[in-house]
């Protein structure tokens, strides 16, 4: 019984929340969605947890090694107690690499972490941008789609007109097969921008993980807002904001630091080893035997056999100035698409004001102005139609 009810709530759950999300969604909630459900930006925070795993793993001493082990045992009788050299080994080793070398490591290993977070950074603003230009987009396409609606109603008018003045001879028949050809035309530019619509719709839901029909609510009045912004503003703003250069800058950090730790091959590791070795009577004498207690401190010789760790640092040096140069490569790409982007919005704005201030005004009247013209003949009906 508890299950069937469990499974009454889950399909009530399935069937209204989205039909509740479609009423009262917005752009803003949308993005929202989008982000939290992306799968590129899980990824990328899974990696960043496995980045920030790697820390402690170069930042703390190997583990100690622990040795056991018989010494100087008689091979005629294998006995203990035969020799007073034989003894039993136990000894404990711990590997120290030279003061500072493990926190140089730690520092490079982190920024590995601190550039995939500019990576999400950056995919979510990805993300961003995509359910905008879908979403405006299936704005645009309904607007249309409302926009040719509101034509054909206005030839079903003229329609009405034409076949008034056709019934009483005041027009020719080929005037009423146009206004029909232009109907049916506009039909098909209807069904067209229809699925141009339902393509539309599953390309967002598909950002937003829901089934490709799932209804959107759009914006229908918006107003474009335009940013008196320079190439130069931008330039700075991109430098100060953009998560892909933060991370060209992160990278760069991490070749310095990678080249800092690569100089402390130059130096001397370390190795401190404890033995302590237990020894037996001697059976011929029955003479007891003490102990033995050995400590040994071992040191690598870097002799840059080679020259390898010069090439390690020589990697690090190449590697901060790669970074260098793809930063300044970015930005001079950045700005190229600045310069055009800047010369497009100017052009909009421009068209924007026009369409308002000139030509929509202005075709509204022509046409109310030939509709009028020609229910009194003054006009031919092609002057209408166009």
């Amino acid at each position: 019984m508890k299950n069937k009810f469990s499974l009454i709530l889950f399909v009530i759950s399935v069937l209204y929340i989205p039909a509740l999300y479609a009423q009262e969604n917005t752009l803003d909630s949308l993005i929202q969605r989008a982000v939290s459900v992306s799968p590129e930006i899980k990824m990328l925070e899974r990696k960043f947890d496995a980045a920030e795993d790697k820390v402690p793993q170069v930042s703390n001493l190997p583990d100690p090694m622990l040795t056991l082990g018989l010494m100087n045992l008689p091979t005629n009788s294998f006995s203990f107690t035969q020799e007073p050299m034989t003894g039993k080994v136990v000894g404990l080793s711990q590997a120290i690499p030279f003061p500072g070398k493990l926190g140089a490591m730690e520092k490079v290993t982190a920024k590995d972490a601190d550039i995939v977070k500019q990576e999400i950074n950056d995919q979510k603003n990805n993300v961003i941008k995509n359910v905008k230009k879908d979403y405006y987009e299936l704005t645009f396409t309904r607007k249309a789609i409302d926009i040719a609606k509101e034509t054909k109603l206005l030839l079903n008018n003229i329609l009405d007109v034409v076949k008034t003045k056709y019934t009483v001879s005041q027009t020719s028949q080929q005037n009423l097969i146009k206004v029909e050809l232009e109907i049916t035309n506009i039909n098909d530019k209807i069904t067209e921008l229809k699925g141009k619509e339902t393509a539309q719709l599953a390309a967002l839901n598909s950002i937003l993980l829901l089934p490709a029909d799932s209804q959107i609510k759009t914006d229908d009045k918006i107003n474009p807002q335009f940013l008196d912004l320079s190439k130069i503003e931008l330039d700075s703003i991109a430098r100060a904001n953009r998560p892909f250069l933060k991370g060209l800058d992160i990278a760069k950090e991490k070749a310095g630091l990678m080249q800092d730790a690569a100089k402390y091959d130059y130096y001397p590791n370390f190795n401190i080893a404890f033995q302590y070795s237990f020894r037996d009577h001697i059976a011929k004498t029955n003479t007891p035997l003490d102990n033995f207690f050995s400590a040994v401190i071992g040191i690598s010789l870097p002799l840059n056999y080679g020259g390898k760790v010069d090439a390690k640092v020589e990697e690090a040096d190449a590697m901060e100035n790669m970074y260098k140069e793809q930063y300044a490569a970015s930005m001079q790409k950045l700005n190229t698409n600045f310069s055009s982007s800047v010369a497009k919005l100017n052009t909009i704005k421009d068209r924007v004001k026009l369409i308002n201030e000139g030509l929509l005004p202005q075709a509204k009247q022509n046409l109310t102005t030939a509709l009028a013209s020609y229910q009194v003949g003054e006009v031919d009906f092609i002057n209408v139609i166009d």
